[in-house]
């Protein structure tokens, strides 16, 4: 195994992290570290996770407790020296209240909880999180309440004319509608990442994509990341 090291953070209320770090391990062979949210310094740099969860309960509004942890500052200065950041579903909420990415997550627009597999179009391939997925499409389970990702028309515009959108919820041969987008999000948006394109948020989840029992597509993402570390 790799001497490579990625960390991944854990809150008070996160439930996706043990899936993470078997995926993290099993599929980028790199050695992986907890990191507790109190943490206030970061020793192992490569690349760091925000799991899934609900992290201090999703109590005030989900992710935006965990922006105070001395953690998450870590997070945000070393997002800064070019450090990937790949927060997912709580992780991405995590990741719009710190500001890192634009836009929030709200309320599943049939105020939900959504648990289910969805399609989800590659709108770019030559982003780092996304560029082994020569798949145009790809399946991904999402389990949220508050995936409804939502912005202001101008940082819409600036996303998309930015090629900053990821992943976008579609129908398996990859059409893009209503019917296809499973909480109402903008623009079907299900990931994006920063101008600087070095942090990566999303509402689905591939570490729940990478056994025989499921859908695999998981796999090729975690395959991927290994080698931008």
């Amino acid at each position: 195994m790799s001497k490579r090291v990625v960390s991944i953070i854990v809150f008070p209320g996160s439930n996706c992290d043990r899936d993470l770090e078997i995926a993290v391990r099993n599929h980028m062979n790199v050695k992986t570290e907890y990191i507790w949210h109190n943490e206030t310094n970061l020793k192992n740099k490569e690349m760091i996770f925000i799991p899934g969860g609900f992290s201090f309960g999703d109590y005030l509004r989900s992710g935006a407790l965990a922006t105070k942890s001395p953690a998450i500052k870590e997070v945000i200065r070393l997002s800064k020296k070019g450090v990937p950041i790949i927060g997912i579903c709580n992780g991405f909420q995590i990741l719009t209240e710190c500001n890192l990415l634009e836009g929030s997550l709200i309320d599943n627009y049939n105020q939900l909880f959504i648990c289910k597999e969805c399609f989800l179009r590659v709108e770019n391939s030559e982003s780092m999180f996304s560029s082994n997925l020569n798949k145009s499409v790809v399946k991904f389970p999402i389990a949220h309440a508050q995936g409804n990702f939502y912005t202001s028309k101008d940082d819409l515009k600036r996303l998309e004319d930015n090629n900053q959108v990821i992943f976008r919820y579609s129908s398996e041969k990859g059409r893009v509608s209503k019917i296809s987008n499973p909480n109402g999000s903008l623009n079907n948006i299900a990931g994006i990442i920063n101008k600087e394109k070095n942090v990566l948020g999303l509402m689905p989840h591939p570490e729940r994509a990478v056994d025989s029992l499921n859908d695999r597509d998981g796999i090729k993402f975690f395959n991927g990341l290994k080698n931008f570390i």
